[in-house]
């Protein structure tokens, strides 16, 4: 297992690497420049100001200057927030984004597993073509049409909870964004564990088991359940960093100062390096994130770690 373990952590820099390789092509390839929006500036100030920010250096020069900056932990100045660095914008808007995502997983998975191991075991039933049918209804919505519909609901109409905004330590504001994020989450995750459970459920070991005289509960929770968990769990990662960098409708529907209006209005503004450092955080998520997937993974089936 640590064999195992090693081998997908040394896999995380060169594979970093590779993504802020790409990046900083396609970013300094897009058309347009951080400046050339602001059209009352002289041409010689606009020079200067490209002198400033090392913008008239050649590509691979730039390029060199930025891989030295980063492997220090200096993202640079953002272009055009000038009296902000890009790490002091994403440290204000990364533990939002983090917390909104982190509960709408926890929501999902609470939501999820029982309903999808309620449904596998009435299979055929009124109660499994009921979740079944939620849980097309949860992955057919879109976030831009939920988001509005609970805020129009349970905001506007019943006044339950703040409609938009933010305040720390306040639970309210986090209510209907997590429903809205969680929703997706919560259809798929039981949709898997039902069909994953069903078809563990008609192995032979299941029927060993039973043949054994085990008793029904003990068969799903202690047999059938760890190895049904396992694509829930390989879904986990790419949900995780789904859900932590993926939030960006959400976030604007309810005027949440999370890290997604960053990327886009960098990529609007030709903001490079506010885009790169985005980039980068939300790589080194997605890639803790299937690291710690594929770990719970090989420790759930032994069999992962010996034959990888």
């Amino acid at each position: 297992m640590l064999a195992y373990a090693a081998r997908r952590l040394a896999a995380i820099p060169p594979t970093l690497f590779i993504i802020v390789t790409l990046a900083f092509v396609v970013v300094r390839a897009a058309p347009g420049g951080p400046f050339d929006a602001e059209q009352s500036l002289p041409p010689q100030v606009k020079a200067n100001l490209e002198r400033a920010y090392g913008l008239d250096q050649p590509f691979l020069v730039q390029y060199v200057h930025y891989l030295r900056a980063i492997a220090h932990g200096d993202f640079g100045p953002s272009l055009k927030y000038r009296d902000l660095s890009v790490g002091a914008l994403i440290a204000q808007g990364l533990p939002v984004s983090l917390t909104l995502g982190l509960a709408a997983l926890s929501v999902a998975l609470a939501l999820g597993v029982p309903l999808g191991i309620w449904a596998a075991l009435r299979r055929g039933r009124a109660v499994d073509h009921g979740i079944m049918g939620l849980a097309v209804l949860g992955l057919v919505l879109p976030s831009f049409v939920t988001g509005p519909f609970l805020a129009l609901v349970f905001g506007l109409g019943l006044r339950w909870l703040p409609v938009a905004g933010w305040q720390d330590g306040n639970p309210y504001y986090l209510v209907l964004p997590v429903i809205t994020l969680s929703l997706p989450l919560v259809a798929y995750i039981a949709r898997l564990i039902r069909s994953s459970l069903l078809e563990v459920l008609q192995s032979d070991f299941i029927r060993a088991a039973q043949a054994r005289g085990l008793g029904r509960r003990r068969v799903i929770l202690r047999h059938a359940l760890p190895p049904a968990l396992l694509p829930v769990v390989s879904y986990l990662g790419p949900a995780t960093a789904f859900v932590v960098t993926g939030s960006l409708v959400v976030e604007t529907v309810f005027g949440l100062p999370g890290t997604g209006r960053f990327l886009v209005e960098g990529a609007i503004n030709r903001d490079y390096t506010l885009v790169m450092g985005m980039v980068i955080v939300y790589g080194l998520i997605t890639l803790t994130c299937n690291l710690a997937a594929d770990l719970v993974y090989g420790w759930l089936d032994p069999r992962v770690g010996h034959a990888s």
